[in-house]
Parts: structure tokens; C-alpha cells; sequence
């Protein structure tokens, strides 16, 4: 061989000749084009190699051979050929022993520079994973074609340029040229900004950002489940909600791009091929994406590192939510929270549901059709007092223990369904009721225009059509869950990764709409069934739609979180010492209470004449109390009629807090625990929170009273506070 740098590196072979070896110049296709004067090397070299070489002698007075000129990775047939005199026979095409040319390039390129020496393996503690990310490629760099994308051949030195470079295992190395990073990102792509339509908002001449929607749960790669049953009765609430996202996105002025395919996926994001084992170089091109659990799975698999450097662009749609203990891959496994879903390690706010249940989360919801004031009164004036329409789309949500609330129902009110058969009648539909079968979108709103009552089974949980009814002039009917169903004992929720607790089909209409448009009763009981049929015949509604559900207030919604949520900004730990008030008599600077009690409330609100740091919601809307002992703190909001907050509970986790509170603490101390900040009573305890993802609403423990950082809310807009627009 003519060079050898290690055991590993494959050598760098030519046809045998004597000489010296003066200059290459070398043309790699698909690759590049260079040429490298090198020291003046003799060796004989053996016939062993692969590509294509052009052998020009120099003149026979200067006793040496110049090889310049091309030579070119192809093959022909598996076989190259040499223009060497004398040489006629093809010799074979031997991969694994000459891989591609790249390998003279770096062996001439280190000998030219002196740089051969400086490719051991650093000892830095700045990098300690180093040495063993080194040893793992030498061992696998093959086993994804990515690692030879970028450049990786075999031997250290191209191991410590990809590790240094491409990833950030390896400190940089001090003969390569850095003044070109590419791996730095840029949060904001700026382009034309253009106006929007008001629509009663103030979203004039904002910057527009371009975002990625990749629908994960309809890719094939996922096994679509969805689309085949939408004709036939199948859910439909995720669909209506991401048709909603993306018309949002769309009427706000934000540039989209739409994938529906791994393939697109990875064209868009500009992933390099191979099996995903690579991140990204460059900058990600979006400044913001939407996708589902399957499309953040997808993008684990084809991002690589890069989905952890960059996931703070990532928005989940997620219906059910995700609490934070389920959300911490290391805590939820050493607790017995880990899941098929969660575990990504996300700030909780980045998973957006489609109801406010879990505050933890975002609320991002979906819009229903909101009615004027001609087609309301028409409402009224054509309603039938005794018609029904059942909420259950599947025969089988008609199986088993349906009969006996059924007949009640038809005693007082004629029955009707909308069940989906292809050419028989569903034998699970009681006779009694007139079966539409599957309706479209628009006859469906007719027969709602017509009914007095929506009736539901208990099953879809918390779907869009109860506020679609709602929205038609009807009421909702629906039983009462005792005792309440969550993933300990009901098989539909057992493996999401949420505890929460559901009373009713539809808590959000019980808890946020209720009577007289929502009624929620134990069917078991036919005694209170039947007396609420009768309520409901002698009560008159109208259409009602809350109006964080209305086309406004889901754009309000989504264009202030686009405007004032970033999670890719370092928080940094508050501290309660560094923030000051004035004082009231000569304005000057002094140290005081960063709490202060509130007017008719045993809560404690942000000090006025504090310095705030910066933070959205702002600090005016904190409302800080004391929960009970085995009581979260949704419930603890709930009661005093907030809601709670999880961007204001660093600003709690403090000894200030527990002072203005007034709790005695014995210790003090910080553990990782998604119920902290908290503090024992009997022991006089008390604890704050060392892992800012645990931060929890959710959380609670019959041992401990938690600290819990409420807010205020805009009537129907519950997702922003007062002082959020």
C-alpha cells in the first residue's frame, strides 16, 4: 500500500510502478473536484484498486512519473479498466477493499498539512462522551448510509470531523476550517409580510412564519386506520380539528407546507438518506411544525439527533393530553408512567389539545359553525318539541344495556339515528328508532336544526358534534360516569399517557356550558333519566356556541400562542433575590414581598410595584394558593374559579412563596417530583421542584399540600388570561 494511517483505514492503492508520487488530481463523482500537490513520496504500489487511473510519463531526463489527470469512481459492467501500457486485462471491482476516492483526498490532504498526527482521539472533559462515540463508529459507521453522506470513510480523522461538525460529541478541530458552522440555526425565516384580514382581531402586519403540518396518524407509514372508516361511521373529531388548524394557519397569513408521507417528510425537512441516524446540517427550514404522535415518532426515526436539537419548534396535536410525569422518559419509567405515548421529554405546553382538560397542555381546539341571528330565530320557530337524534354513528355503540333508557326516551320523544349500514339495517337499532343512516355534513345540521334533544351512549368521548348540536338549538343529554373513567379502569384509556379522571362523556360541556343546554344524569337510574326527558320537553334554548369554539376565537387563540409561545429561549431559574420593588415613599429600590394577599381571597397575587420578569401569560394574571391534601392543582384553580398555569409555577417554586403563604417549614429542600412544590403539614416539609418538565397541574398526593400557580381567564376563552391580548 502506498499510505496507511490504521488498522481500520483502507489503503490508498495504484498499479505497480516505481517513482515518485508528485501530484494527483482526482474528480469524485457526485462528490467533488481537486487537485493536491503532496510531498514527494517513493513506494511501489500493487494492482489492487478500483477506479479508473490515466498514467502520464514525464520526461525520462527527470527519472520520475507524474500521475495527474482523472480518475473516476464508475464502473462498467463490475469491472474497471486502466490505461496503463501494456495493461489490457480488466481487473475486478473489489468495494471493501478501495472505498471511493475520498479516501486519496484525506490521506493527501493529511500528509500535505501535517494533519495525520492531530486525528487521535481527544481527551477533553469539556467532551466526555467522546472516546466512546469514536470507538461506536469505528465499529458501525456503516450500518447507515448517512455517515458516508457526510463524508465518513473509516478512518479517525473522518470520525472526528463528523462528530465535531455534523454532530456535537467531539470538540472542533483546531487545523479544520470553522468560520462556517453549519449546523447553526436561525429561529425566524423572514419573509413578506402581508395583511390579513381583521376579522375583529388585532393580527395586522404580523411577521409570517412558514410551518410544516405533517398529519402523521393519516400517512400510510402509520397504517392510515382512519380514512377507510370515515364513509362508515368512524371518528371524525381529530380530522375536523386538523382541517381547522390548517384553515387557521391559513387565513392568519402563515406560509404552509403539507406533508402526508414519510417521503414528503423527509424532502421537506431535508433529511440526509440512510436510516436516520444523521441530523440535520443547516438550519431547520421551518420555524414551526405541527404533527400528531405518529408523525413525532416519523421524525425520530428520520431526524435523528436532530429531532432533540430542534423539538422545541414542535407543536403535538394531542386530544387527550399528556401530563408531565408521563412526559419525562426517565421519570416516568423509574415511576410506572411510561406509555406507548409521552415520553418525549417536550415542555407540556407543547402538546395542544382539543378541549381544555389537561391545563398542563395547550388548548388548541377546533371551530364549529356559528349561526346568525335570522338563522337562530328560524331555529326556534321549526323546532319539534319531541324529536331525539342518538349521538352514535357504529352499530356497535347501540350493543348491550341501551335498551331500557331507549324505551323510556321513546315514551315522551320520536327517535332518530344516524347509523351507517351498507345495505341492511343494523339489527342493534331498536325498531322504534328511524334510522337515517350516515348522514353528510349538511343534512346532519338540518336534522339537529329539527331536534329538541341530542342524546349521547357515553361513547365517543368528548367529540365535536355535542357542541355542533349545541350550536342548533339542542340539548345535550349525556350520563354520568360513576365511578369515573380513566386508564385504572377503563380499557380505552388504559395506556394514554394521562390520570385524569372522566365524570362524564363530555366534561367540557358539563363543566363549562352546563344547564340549561347540557344535562348530565346516572342512566342507571330511570327514575332521574326520565324526569331530566321531561326537563328537557318543557325547557326552551337557544342555539349556543361558546366562543373560544367560533372561527374568532380560534384564531385569537392560535395567533397568541404563535405570538408569544417559544420554547426553544433558555429559561433560566428564577430567583427571587436578583428581582426588587419600589418603595413608596422616595422610589427608591428596595427589597419586599414579591406576593401579596389579594382583595376577598385567601389566594396571593404578583406584587403590582415588583419587576416583573418577562413572561406570557404575565405575572398580573398569578393567583397563588394552597391546595388540600390529595388535591391537584387543576382541582384547587378549579374550585376558586381559575385555572391553573404551568409557565408561573418557576416563579412560585421559591422560599418567598412558601413565606407569603405563611407555611412553617422545618426543611427545606429540592427533589425531582412532579407534585412539587409541596409541603407536608404533619411533618413540616417542604419541598420544590428540581426538573422544571415535571412542573405539574396534574400532579397530587394524599401526603402533601401543593403550591399551585393559578390564573385568571377571558369569559369563553379560557385559554388566555385577561391581560394576555
Amino acid at each position: 500500500p502506498l499510505f496507511k494511517i490504521n488498522k481500520n483505514y483502507i489503503s490508498v492503492c495504484f498499479p505497480m510502478l516505481g517513482g515518485t508520487l508528485t501530484s494527483v488530481s482526482i474528480s469524485v463523482i457526485g462528490y467533488m473536484s481537486f487537485k493536491i500537490s503532496a510531498y514527494p513520496i517513493s513506494a511501489k504500489i500493487p494492482i489492487s484498486c478500483i477506479p479508473t487511473i490515466y498514467i502520464k510519463r514525464t520526461p525520462a531526463t527527470s527519472g520520475r512519473f507524474g500521475i495527474s489527470d482523472l480518475c473516476k469512481v464508475g464502473h462498467h459492467s463490475g469491472e474497471f479498466r486502466t490505461a496503463i501500457p501494456n495493461l489490457e486485462q480488466p481487473f475486478p471491482y473489489d468495494f471493501n477493499r478501495c472505498y471511493e476516492l475520498k479516501h486519496v483526498f484525506l490521506l493527501v490532504s493529511a500528509l500535505r498539512d501535517g494533519t495525520a498526527s492531530q486525528c487521535e482521539v481527544p481527551r477533553d472533559s469539556r467532551f466526555p462522551e467522546c472516546p466512546g462515540k469514536v470507538d461506536w463508529m469505528r465499529a458501525r459507521w456503516t450500518s447507515d448510509p448517512c455517515y458516508a453522506f457526510y463524508g465518513v470513510d473509516g478512518s479517525d480523522c473522518s470520525f472526528l470531523i463528523y462528530l465535531s461538525e455534523v454532530e456535537w460529541f467531539c470538540p472542533p478541530l483546531p487545523w479544520r476550517n470553522h468560520t462556517n458552522t453549519p449546523t447553526q440555526h436561525t429561529q425566524h425565516i423572514k419573509s413578506p409580510k402581508r395583511q390579513v384580514r381583521k376579522l375583529h382581531l388585532n393580527i395586522y402586519d404580523k411577521e409570517i412564519l412558514t410551518i410544516l403540518i405533517h398529519v402523521g396518524f393519516l400517512t400510510e407509514e402509520s397504517g392510515d386506520v382512519f380514512s377507510p372508516k370515515v364513509l362508515k361511521g368512524g371518528p371524525l373529531g381529530e380530522m375536523v380539528q386538523w382541517a381547522d388548524i390548517l384553515t387557521a394557519l391559513h387565513v392568519l397569513g402563515h406560509n404552509l407546507k403539507i406533508s402526508m408521507s414519510v417521503k414528503e417528510l423527509q424532502g421537506f425537512l431535508g433529511v440526509p438518506p440512510g436510516r436516520g441516524s444523521c441530523p440535520l446540517t443547516g438550519p431547520l427550514p421551518f420555524d414551526l411544525i405541527y404533527t400528531d404522535y405518529h408523525g413525532l415518532q416519523q421524525m425520530k426515526q428520520h431526524m435523528g439527533l436532530s429531532l432533540k436539537k430542534h423539538k422545541c419548534h414542535i407543536r403535538v396535536i394531542d386530544t387527550f393530553g399528556t401530563e408531565p410525569a408521563y412526559n419525562h422518559e426517565e421519570y416516568a419509567t423509574l415511576h410506572g408512567y411510561r406509555t406507548n405515548w409521552g415520553y418525549w421529554n417536550l415542555n407540556a405546553r407543547q402538546y395542544m389539545t382539543m378541549f381544555p382538560h389537561t391545563p398542563d397542555n395547550s388548548f388548541m381546539g377546533f371551530v364549529s359553525e356559528e349561526l346568525n341571528e335570522t338563522e337562530k330565530r328560524s331555529i326556534q320557530q321549526n323546532k319539534v318539541n319531541n324529536m331525539a337524534v342518538v349521538y352514535g354513528k357504529e352499530a356497535s355503540m347501540w350493543k348491550q344495556g341501551k335498551e331500557s333508557f331507549l324505551e323510556i326516551l321513546h315514551r315522551y320523544m320520536e327517535v332518530h339515528g344516524t347509523v351507517y349500514y351498507e345495505t341492511q339495517r343494523p339489527p342493534e337499532v331498536p325498531a322504534f328508532v328511524k334510522n337515517h343512516g350516515l348522514l353528510p355534513q349538511h343534512e346532519l345540521q338540518q336534522l339537529l336544526r329539527k331536534a329538541k334533544l341530542f342524546i349521547g351512549f357515553g361513547f365517543p368521548y368528548e367529540g365535536p358534534a355535542p357542541l355542533e348540536a349545541i350550536a342548533n338549538g339542542c340539548i345535550f343529554l349525556q350520563p354520568k360516569f360513576q365511578p369515573p373513567h380513566s386508564s385504572l379502569n377503563h380499557e380505552f384509556f388504559r395506556g394514554k399517557p394521562t390520570s385524569r379522571q372522566v365524570f362524564s362523556q363530555h366534561p367540557y360541556a358539563e363543566q363549562y356550558i352546563g344547564r340549561p343546554h347540557v344535562m348530565t344524569v346516572d342512566y342507571n337510574n330511570s327514575l332521574q333519566f326520565e324526569a331530566a326527558i321531561q326537563e328537557i320537553m318543557r325547557t326552551k334554548v337557544e342555539p349556543y356556541l361558546p366562543y373560544e369554539y367560533t372561527c374568532e376565537g380560534m384564531l385569537e387563540r392560535l395567533h397568541a400562542y404563535i405570538q408569544h409561545q417559544d420554547f426553544c429561549v433558555p429559561q433560566p431559574p428564577f430567583i427571587p433575590a436578583n428581582f426588587s420593588r419600589l418603595g413608596s415613599a422616595s422610589g427608591s429600590r428596595v427589597i419586599g414581598p414579591l406576593f401579596v394577599p389579594l382583595p376577598n381571597s385567601t389566594a396571593l397575587g404578583w406584587a403590582s410595584n415588583a419587576t416583573a420578569p418577562t413572561a406570557w401569560p404575565p405575572l398580573s394574571s398569578l393567583r397563588l394558593l394552597v391546595s388540600q391534601e390529595g388535591q391537584s392543582c387543576v382541582e384547587a384553580c378549579q374550585s376558586a374559579g381559575w385555572i391553573c398555569e404551568p409557565a408561573h409555577f418557576p416563579f412560585i417554586n421559591n422560599k418567598d412563596a412558601l413565606r407569603g403563604l405563611e407555611v412553617q417549614c422545618e426543611v427545606v429542600d429540592s427533589e425531582i417530583n412532579h407534585i412539587l412544590p409541596a409541603f407536608s403539614v404533619m411533618r413540616r416539609e417542604c419541598s420544590l421542584q428540581r426538573e422544571p418538565l415535571l412542573f405539574s397541574c396534574a400532579g397530587h398526593s394524599p401526603k402533601y399540600r401543593r403550591l399551585c400557580p393559578c390564573r385568571d381567564f377571558l369569559g369563553g376563552q379560557v385559554a388566555l388570561c385577561r391581560d394576555c391580548l
